[in-house]
């Protein structure tokens, strides 16, 4: 069941970034979930709206930033390569170095989540 926001930090007018199809599609692959069954929410910053302190942030270096929420998310050596994956594929098809992508990930959904009037166990 994972959620993923996504937030790309580049100007409306740069050719290239993924749309929010392909993020699911290719995130479906990286937590192997049947059709249906990982969700994006992607929005785009304008570099205008970002800034790191002491810093000017090249257009090449922008982030991309995710957020990941699982009923239940891994743990351990799971969470760890499930991450690198994510990582990796989030920065070949944003056009970024995996350096550049930051994941955050939510507390577990499980007892939290609702879909369609339905608490997610």
């Amino acid at each position: 069941m994972p959620i993923v926001d996504i937030e790309i930090v580049r100007a409306s007018d740069r050719a290239g970034a993924p749309t929010a199809n392909e993020l699911a599609d290719a995130l479906g692959e990286v937590f192997r979930s049947p059709p249906g069954r990982t969700w994006v929410r992607l929005r785009r910053l304008d570099p205008g709206c970002y800034a790191e302190n002491g810093l000017s942030v090249a257009e090449s270096e922008q982030p991309v930033f995710a957020t990941v929420l699982h009923a239940h998310p891994p743990r351990a050596q799971a969470l760890a390569t499930e991450l690198a994956a994510l990582t990796r594929t989030l920065a070949a098809l944003c056009g970024c170095e995996p350096d550049r992508v930051h994941v955050q990930y939510a507390p577990a959904a499980a007892g939290r989540q609702a879909f369609g009037g339905q608490l997610v166990v």
